[in-house]
């Protein structure tokens, strides 16, 4: 994707996208994906909501699925948002526009996908766009003999190849939960505040307040604001427990109601912010061959969660603390990758959070540095509901 879009892309692609952690495919512990199931039926869906949406898997997700879908194209093809909609990023954005040959061929190539999937591997999710383009519009057909004699292009599996001679998933786990400060502690975190700034990628979207409310099991909403600039409004993803939120006046949608596997990621993410839960939150649990962050080498368990998700761990093999993780959201034209790195681990309380957050996604970098975390205090229950249109 270009590097202008990865820095400016519509907030809500993606600041909604860093908003969980999730799991992700039923088959996906056995090497496969799925598509996503439809939108439920009292929901509308993305070919009714947006014009010229015509594409037999496309137009049935919800809106939110949709957006993300588009992100997996964009990542596949080295492609941004301009390139199909004349003037995206802009105040002259045309996403209507129904003639441009490349807009054309992504849906006949949409259809082929999900045709390849349905008559050769009996609907399970083989090839997506990045299968063929690999970040590039036009797939290559013969390999560089300089490529071929050099390192690998190593790309992870989705799913984790079993690790030979790794620690089991419950010393994993006992391990990592004992580096935060031990069952018993986590046990007594009832809620926390945590402040600090944000700064979009590359210094782009100007810094913000950073703030995110946490209450267990199972409720947060992060919310960034711009005190020298208030007429940028305050973007805020909230999740009650059951429902989730997202508003970010300047994106696309200002204002929607999570619904599809964005619900599930907020969910997930309200779960793991209380981690001594971690257990009962992911199950099927499974270890993995170890891989490599900046030369280093990790300890890898993946888990699944309620409807068909997947995540990915990497846990520091030194400290048992939890350095990345992965999750994968469903679309019909290929995996939905969030990435989540946390660094600066300090104690508060006898409890060691992360101070600092780096959020990764299809189309863009974002971090957070926290300066200050306040356990167990009282926070109004309003803070996880819808937030207020203005």
């Amino acid at each position: 994707m270009k590097l202008w879009l990865r820095l400016t892309i519509t907030a809500a692609i993606a600041l909604s996208l860093m908003g969980g952690f999730g799991l992700m495919f039923r088959a996906a512990a056995q090497g496969r994906g799925a598509p996503p199931a439809a939108a439920p039926t009292t929901v509308k869906k993305a070919g009714e909501v947006f014009k010229n949406v015509t594409t037999s898997t496309l137009k049935e997700l919800s809106v939110d699925d949709f957006i993300a879908a588009m992100g997996v194209m964009a990542a596949g093809l080295g492609y941004d948002c301009a390139d199909c909609h004349p003037g995206a990023g802009s105040d002259r954005a045309d996403f209507v526009i129904d003639t441009l040959p490349q807009k054309k061929t992504a849906r006949r190539m949409v259809e082929m996908v999900a045709t390849i999937n349905r008559t050769n591997f009996a609907g399970v999710q083989r090839v997506t766009c990045f299968t063929c383009h690999r970040n590039q519009e036009t797939p290559k057909t013969t390999i560089a003999l300089d490529n071929l004699y050099s390192a690998p292009n190593m790309e992870d599996d989705d799913v984790v190849l079993p690790g030979v001679g790794q620690p089991s998933a419950d010393q994993i786990l006992d391990k990592y939960i004992q580096a935060l400060g031990g069952a018993q502690r986590l046990a007594g975190l009832t809620s926390f505040v945590a402040t600090g700034a944000s700064l979009g990628y590359g210094g782009f979207g100007g810094d913000g307040e950073f703030t995110i409310f946490a209450k267990a099991p199972n409720q947060r909403t992060t919310l960034i604001s711009f005190k020298d600039h208030p007429e940028r409004g305050d973007s805020v993803w909230a999740f009650n427990g059951t429902t989730g939120w997202i508003k970010t006046p300047r994106g696309l949608l200002a204002d929607y109601e999570l619904i599809g596997e964005e619900l599930d990621g907020a969910r997930l993410d309200a779960q793991m912010a209380f981690p001594g839960q971690i257990k009962q939150v992911l199950t099927n649990w499974r270890v993995g061959l170890r891989r490599a962050i900046n030369g280093k080498d990790y300890i890898i368990l993946q888990g699944r969660g309620p409807r068909m998700y997947l995540a990915t761990l990497y846990f520091d093999p030194d400290t048992g603390l939890l350095r990345r993780m992965v999750r994968y959201g469903p679309s019909p034209v290929g995996r939905v990758p969030v990435q989540i790195d946390y660094t600066d681990y300090r104690d508060v309380g006898g409890i060691k959070f992360p101070f600092e957050y780096q959020f990764s996604w299809l189309d863009g970098r974002y971090t957070a540095k926290l300066k200050d975390i306040k356990t167990n205090v009282a926070i109004d229950a309003a803070r996880f509901g819808r937030p207020p249109s203005k």
